[in-house]
């Protein structure tokens, strides 16, 4: 099985002190390094993607620090590659393609819930993949976004919780 986890948009801006901070973030966060560290084990390929806007200021502006990734991302994640976007779908205008020749099952996990994940999981791009969502491994501004776009994705393709993903 060739298996890839895609981890969006986990970066300083939805974390206390950013921007746009969600709902549990730093929770999402363990569980998400802990997630990583379980799929490096099982041979899956780990792609980072950064959302950085054309803004000079708000979320994700491109001079300041909130477009960063989490550094406790980046050091679970190793030298795995990190694509950068500026819209939602994670694979409109970049080359995240590329990072995900050969693979078969598409993981997604990240931040937004609602938002990068549901664009990036439902992408036209995504369709040669078999797409799981991560559903604990995801975030939005409050709960209950959360779960009504887990509940419409539901709908559409696989969700998951990454015990079912890596035993």
């Amino acid at each position: 099985m060739n298996r890839a986890l895609l981890v969006i948009d986990i970066q300083n801006d939805y974390f206390a002190g950013g921007a746009l901070p969600l709902h549990q973030a730093e929770e999402v966060e363990a569980r998400v390094v802990a997630a990583i560290g379980r799929a490096i084990k099982a041979g899956d390929r780990i792609v980072l993607v950064r959302h950085v806007s054309g803004a000079e200021t708000g979320l994700f502006a491109a001079g300041g620090s909130g477009n960063a990734v989490r550094p406790s991302i980046l050091a679970a994640a190793g030298n795995a590659p990190v694509v950068v976007k500026q819209v939602a779908d994670a694979f409109q205008n970049t080359d995240l393609s590329r990072h995900l020749e050969g693979v078969e099952d598409l993981l997604i996990c990240g931040m937004m819930t609602q938002n990068c994940v549901v664009f990036t999981a439902m992408s036209q791009a995504a369709e040669p993949f078999d797409v799981t969502v991560i559903g604990n491994l995801c975030a939005a501004p409050t709960e209950a976004v959360h779960k009504i776009a887990l509940n419409a994705l539901g709908s559409k393709l696989r969700v998951a919780g990454s015990s079912d993903i890596w035993h």
